[in-house]
């Protein structure tokens, strides 16, 4: 089987080319890799090695012949490549985010490829309060206050138009909670707390009180749980939507004591939000306020329908993803092959 992943550098996309190594160490010569990425990694070190690599912009217009090359021959594409920095400049998100998935689709219907997967996101569906769990036919048209949920939004109705106008391709969409491994520390703390705040979080955190909105409740999954789930729609050439979140939810009274806060200070949302907003516009940090709002807004997931049809089951808890990921956030913690994912401080 011959698979092509664009983003394949990034957080997701390193986590499935460790995943899809372990298949080859199973069943050797079962797979041909091919990684698509705007910066390439050192292929000659581990999970980048024995990959055909592409580096293109899958944004770019002028790049779609030479994405339908790299395509020749595949079975199955995965598009995991997205960005989400710089956002003051949301014409460069959309034309990776947006533009860019059209371009994938379009080369991977021209280059003959039998299957289509792309990284979705629980950020795509609209707004739900948290009292009860929402399956993959809930709505996803996204959260208007988030740039984020709209481009999400925006794939979403494009993979529907590309999976009706292309009967004979399997076209399946996952849309995983946050997803944090302790190797994307560095990347992580570089895009939603800058260069500079992040060198201020500490391996161990320990607070006595935490500030939080109470809506802030959500679902997190472990970058190799995630991989996992793409292999396994690979291997079934499976279609549709998927769910993807480990347990359990996440509140504040769980973040409390994941940080080792004594005590939780309830804020009103709108506060959150403002502090976030003033402090973004004064580009003091780098997160924008859209964040709060799909944070507050993003349904809580039922993955029943990826436990039944594609027998997955996450080997880590949420707790133990997002204490990998504040330790990694600490240590400054990367995958030094990967420009993406280098870690604060290079070998």
């Amino acid at each position: 089987m011959r698979i092509a992943i664009t983003g394949a550098s990034g957080n997701a996309g390193t986590a499935l080319l460790r995943r899809l190594h372990a298949q080859l160490a199973v069943k050797p010569g079962s797979l041909e890799l091919v990684g698509i990425s705007r910066r390439l990694p050192d292929t000659s070190l581990e999970p980048y090695v024995g990959i055909q690599w592409h580096t293109l912009d899958v944004g770019l217009d002028q790049h779609r012949p030479l994405l339908e090359e790299a395509f020749a021959g595949v079975d199955a594409v995965v598009h995991l490549a997205w960005q989400i920095q710089p956002n003051h400049d949301l014409a460069l998100l959309h034309r990776t985010n947006v533009t860019g998935t059209r371009n994938v689709l379009e080369a991977a219907a021209r280059a003959g490829a039998k299957q289509v997967v792309c990284a979705s996101s629980v950020g795509g569906y609209s707004q739900a309060g948290k009292d009860q769990r929402r399956d993959e036919s809930w709505p996803a048209k996204g959260i208007a206050g988030s740039h984020y949920s709209r481009h999400k939004a925006e794939q979403e109705r494009l993979l529907d138009g590309f999976a009706a106008r292309q009967p004979r391709i399997a076209v399946a969409r996952l849309r995983p909670g946050l997803i944090f491994q302790g190797g994307a520390g560095s990347e992580i703390g570089r895009y939603f707390l800058g260069r500079i705040l992040s060198r201020f979080v500490p391996g161990k955190p320990w607070i006595p009180l935490l500030p939080v909105p109470d809506e802030l409740v959500f679902q997190a999954v472990h970058a190799d749980d995630v991989a996992d789930a793409y292999w396994r729609v690979v291997d079934q050439r499976a279609s549709g939507a998927f769910n993807i979140a480990a347990e359990p939810v996440l509140g504040p009274p769980d973040l409390a004591r994941i940080l080792g806060a004594k005590r939780i200070l309830p804020i009103p949302l709108r506060l959150l939000h403002a502090v976030v907003d003033l402090t973004w516009r004064a580009r003091l940090q780098p997160t924008d306020a859209g964040w709060v709002a799909m944070a507050a807004g993003a349904p809580i997931m039922d993955t029943g329908r990826a436990r039944r049809i594609l027998g997955w089951e996450p080997k880590v808890s949420s707790i133990e993803a997002v204490k990998e990921l504040i330790a990694g956030l600490g240590a400054g913690e990367g995958v030094y092959p990967s420009p993406v994912l280098k870690p604060r401080r290079t070998p």
